[in-house]
């Protein structure tokens, strides 16, 4: 998910709440597990034979080997979520195919003890980090680097490459990898019939094919991933500002998941479902159907509400004001926190550049009834 071309100036870090209760999945992966859930409970063996063939997985644990920072013990889950810049296959109509990809957003997800309270801590696609030695693919290493672009990783390396600089640079183990490219976030808005949403002024922006009057529409799959990829619309056009907007719409989509009924829509929920398995690439330790649904049952009780959002505290490169770099002692006490369990504390992410853009108040959720 996500844009083109190079980032720029400020932007903002925003801590974000919902309202109401009974939100019953987190993000992409939970809420689609939660259908996978009662899919799996109708006695349709052919349905969740189904399901289970259409989820893509990768042996992360087999490929990192002992080299990851311990498991933490107490309850907590971490999930890398990545959203995947490829033009091949049914992405070509965003690009050309240059046969790489990068990881357009990241997001590390950190499921609290008891699962009942999440934290989400946004990684800018251009942010100088540590790059450690990654297998390539396709064979071979390509060696590690002081500082080279978070999105990178991917690129050269794939999930496991992803996965293995987020651990370098958190000190926290990625308990399980999530991914969806721009074709299956595009499929997963049009199977629920698209997203409310409220733009309090207009959006423009040619590069990303997206042209919203200020208002309140429902936005099909295109226009969903236009609004997260553009950067050139709204604000500074900074990545940082953008990742605001793809904030906003994540409270709008969690606003249209819960006032869908899914649970008590059959069809609706396998329609749903049957999408969103399709979309996603996981690691092993979510590639059945059977193991997502272990997860939907571990995030019942979370709601919106106790969801926190921030972006990772950073400042300009004075090399380069197209990049950004990481705030030492204000990243160390987002991924101290996240260690510890505990809320990042607002100390944390005041004073980032991440702090500066108001890109968010640009689009707040919409209004919709239950269908």
């Amino acid at each position: 998910m996500s844009g083109t071309g190079d980032p720029r100036p400020p932007a903002g870090a925003t801590p974000v709440g919902a309202r109401r209760r009974r939100h019953r999945g987190l993000r992409i992966t939970a809420w689609a597990a939660a259908g996978l859930v009662l899919a799996g409970a109708g006695g349709a063996g052919y349905l969740y034979t189904r399901l289970n063939g259409n989820i893509h997985s990768v042996d992360i644990d087999s490929a990192l080997g002992r080299d990851r920072p311990v498991k933490l013990g107490h309850g907590s889950m971490d999930i890398l979520v990545l959203g995947s810049d490829s033009r091949s296959g049914a992405n070509r109509g965003y690009g050309h195919d240059s046969g790489t990809a990068r990881s357009d957003t990241a997001m590390v997800v950190h499921l609290a003890k008891g699962h009942k309270d999440a934290t989400v801590v946004s990684i800018p696609r251009d942010t100088l980090v540590y790059r450690p030695a990654c297998a390539k693919p396709g064979g071979g290493t390509a060696p590690a680097v002081r500082q080279a672009m978070f999105n990178s990783a991917y690129q050269v390396g794939g999930p496991v490459c992803a996965v293995k600089t987020v651990e370098k640079m958190t000190g926290l183990r990625m308990d399980h990898y999530v991914e969806v490219d721009f074709a299956g976030f595009k499929n997963l808005v049009d199977a629920l019939g698209g997203v409310p949403l409220t733009t309090t002024q207009a959006i423009r922006d040619p590069k990303s094919h997206l042209d919203l009057a200020a208002g309140t529409h429902t936005l099909d799959g295109d226009q969903a991933l236009g609004l997260v990829r553009t950067r050139h619309g709204v604000a500074d056009g900074s990545d940082l500002g953008r990742i605001q907007l793809q904030q906003a719409f994540m409270k709008a989509l969690m606003d249209r998941i819960r006032g869908l009924g899914l649970l008590t829509s059959p069809g609706k929920l396998f329609s749903v479902a049957d999408t969103a398995t399709s979309a996603v690439t996981t690691d092993t330790g979510l590639g059945s159907v059977g193991r997502l649904m272990g997860l939907a049952q571990s995030v019942r009780g979370l709601h919106s509400g106790r969801i926190h959002m921030v972006t990772l505290p950073v400042r300009y490169a004075p090399a380069d004001h197209n990049r950004v770099q990481p705030i030492p002692a204000k990243a160390a006490q987002v991924w101290g926190a996240l260690r510890a369990d505990k809320p990042v504390p607002p100390s944390a992410v005041s004073g980032s550049a991440a702090d500066r853009v108001d890109a968010g108040k640009v689009v707040r959720p919409g209004h919709q009834g239950r269908e």
